[in-house]
């Protein structure tokens, strides 16, 4: 999924990590083109990291049956509508809950993103992609769109073909249902690959019950909550909102509401390195950062080059990358 926003804003990690807290990470509504709304928890004015995790979308669910109609009135498309852009330096990380998405890269991918199926697209030095509501897509679209910071060992290697997990592994725990999306929950292991110690997992609890979640010291972690609500700590969360609750911990008790709760938990040894990310690029910085708009403004204009090739099969102009800021790129703390 692309950033989108005409003016975004340039958001740097420096790493530094911290023990057990509870703080609620409040999103932020942002458009997709005409079609796509979407809550955006991280990066977060707050905290704009949790492990690698540096970008968490969240959208739907959403009625796809008809067309939008936009504030000056102008019907948009059914559905998501991403055209190609670029990535680099990052994975994608796409968890549907309800629909389909029709995904095209420019290493020759062309797959569909399910409910229940990671799909894990790794851009190294760079990479550019399309996702699409197809005219046959289910009715209703609800999932999150995440990415994950590479670590420098692998940021610059040669783009990776989208991957898709269909048989992820599944334990049950003091009520609730988990799917280990990625890493390790309980001593239970995705196949999914990561370069850093990560996790993430799909976890539903029901009505009324308290899951004692077990974690990794090491780690820090946040939930998002996709349905429902849930009290952790002195806050009680509900659909959309996203709780940070630190590292440092074995486990953490999460008490789920008279309806049961479903919920993301994400999480990673805290990422030591700085990080410059501004649009769709990771960087390392500034120079990085106008590097990869330079060369992907050459590709739309050249029809593809060594960096972005174009993305086969999709019908449609890619989207051109938003003006830089006037002033350089800056590092800023991983948390304010």
């Amino acid at each position: 999924m692309s950033d989108l926003e005409k003016d975004p804003a340039e958001v740097v990690s420096t790493g530094d990590g911290e023990g057990p807290v509870v703080e609620l990470l409040e999103g932020r509504e942002v458009v997709l083109g005409r079609s796509t709304k979407v809550r955006r928890l991280l990066p977060n004015k707050n905290r704009r990291m949790v492990g690698a995790w540096c970008f968490v979308d969240h959208y739907g669910p959403d009625d796809i049956t008809t067309r939008r109609v936009d504030s000056y009135g102008v019907p948009g498309e059914r559905g998501m509508l991403v055209p190609p852009h670029p990535h680099t330096s990052l994975q994608t990380v796409s968890w549907l809950f309800e629909g389909e998405i029709e995904h095209r890269d420019s290493v020759g991918s062309h797959a569909y993103v399910r409910p229940g199926e990671l799909n894990i697209m790794t851009a190294g030095n760079g990479i550019a992609h399309s996702e699409v509501s197809t005219p046959t897509a289910p009715p209703t679209l609800h999932g999150a769109q995440l990415w994950v910071a590479l670590p420098d060992s692998v940021r610059s290697t040669t783009p990776a073909a989208f991957n898709a997990y269909a048989d992820l592994p599944e334990l049950e725990l003091d009520g609730a249902r988990v799917t280990v999306m990625v890493g390790t929950v309980a001593g239970v292991t995705s196949p999914a690959p990561a370069y850093t110690p990560l996790v993430g997992a799909d976890v539903t609890v029901e009505p009324g019950r308290t899951l004692t979640l077990p974690l990794t010291p090491s780690n820090e972690y946040a939930v998002l909550i996709v349905d429902g609500s849930l009290t952790v700590g002195d806050l009680t969360p509900g659909f959309g909102e996203m709780v940070y609750v630190g590292a440092g911990r074995e486990s953490v008790d999460v008490v789920a509401s008279d309806n049961g709760v479903r919920f993301l938990l994400l999480g990673g040894e805290p990422f030591e390195e700085q990080l410059v990310m501004w649009w769709n690029f990771i960087g390392r910085s500034h120079e990085e950062i106008v590097a990869a708009r330079d060369a992907w403004q050459a590709a739309i204009g050249a029809g593809g080059n060594d960096r972005f090739p174009m993305v086969p099969g999709y019908d449609g102009d890619p989207l051109p990358a938003p003006a830089l800021p006037a002033i350089a790129l800056k590092p800023r703390p991983r948390a304010r």
